[in-house]
């Protein structure tokens, strides 16, 4: 009987040699040929001498998204324990997620690990911090729009269709019907504090992003999820007849980090930049334009 090949593995690269085949599989291993829609590809110098030892070449390639291109490769078959040693091979730089591939398969690849550095078309959904309010220069969607839009004028947009008040319930209802005529690359998913003060709200966001997941999948779109932002606790303890809590919104992020752990999903920690600076909070909530500019800072990093 021939072993178990659960996994399928979308491969442009090295992965495709049979010298690196042979040495993290034992051998060949079952492929077929492939395409990935929407990326195109540019050098990444590697640095880690096991990995240039094994392909032989300390120049590797690496994904970015590009509307109308696509990049031609091969799926591998490989079992467990081919896919552990293909996650071992991949430096730092490379993370495994989800694609679509242009047959209609779904199939693992691996992707830059700043998930928002190879994005060119990015949809933000969200809530009224995701929204900038309190802030009259747009807040940290309106910093990284405009670095984004910068580094590449024709070809990079960014649609922030936050609403505030939003629950990640209501962000899971509304996001698909959004998505198709923004022709998105990049789902960024502010999942602020709101659901942390509706009764059961943290119990439903698995669900809630399983929803976000598929419809991202649906469009070959990056799902990435920004977590909750730090709270002065003593100044929220009623608003507007919810009660928000440190407490609470720890537990949020909790959720949202193991979800994403979970899931093979980029997680954004956005609580650490303004953690015991109610300085920075016009309200123990919102950030001001000096918070949102440290929040747009630190997104930054994911940029590259």
């Amino acid at each position: 009987m021939s072993e178990y090949r659960p996994h399928a593995l979308f491969s442009f690269g090295t992965l495709l040699d049979e010298r690196v085949q042979t040495t993290l599989f034992g051998g060949a291993v079952p492929s077929s040929p492939a395409a990935l829609a929407g990326y195109a590809t540019r050098p990444l110098a590697i640095t880690d001498p096991d990995v240039i030892a094994t392909s032989g070449l300390d120049v590797h390639l690496t994904l970015e998204r590009r509307i109308g291109a696509a990049v031609e490769g091969a799926v591998l078959r490989l079992t467990d324990a081919d896919l552990a040693a293909a996650d071992a091979y991949e430096v730092d730089d490379y993370v495994r997620r989800w694609v679509l591939l242009s047959s209609g398969e779904s199939a693992w690849a691996y992707l830059d690990a700043r998930p928002l550095r190879p994005a060119a078309r990015i949809v933000i959904v969200g809530d009224s911090i995701a929204y900038g309010r309190c802030d009259p220069y747009g807040g940290w969607a309106a910093h990284l729009a405009s670095a984004h839009i910068a580094a590449a004028e024709t070809g990079h947009r960014v649609f922030n269709l936050a609403i505030p008040g939003s629950t990640l319930a209501d962000v899971a209802e509304q996001t698909p019907a959004l998505l198709g005529p923004r022709l998105p690359d990049t789902l960024l998913v502010a999942a602020g504090i709101n659901d942390s003060a509706v009764p059961g709200g943290p119990d439903r966001v698995a669900g809630h992003l399983d929803a976000l997941a598929a419809a991202a999948h649906a469009h070959n779109a990056r799902l990435v999820v920004a977590g909750p932002i730090w709270l002065d606790e003593s100044r929220t303890a009623d608003y507007d007849g919810l009660c928000f809590t440190e407490a609470r919104a720890l537990d949020l992020r909790e959720r949202l980090r193991a979800w994403c752990a979970g899931h093979h999903t980029d997680f954004l920690d956005l609580w650490e930049p303004l953690r015991d600076r109610p300085d920075l909070l016009t309200d123990g909530l919102h950030p001001g334009p000096e918070g949102h500019k440290i929040l747009s800072v630190h997104l930054a990093a994911a940029t590259g």
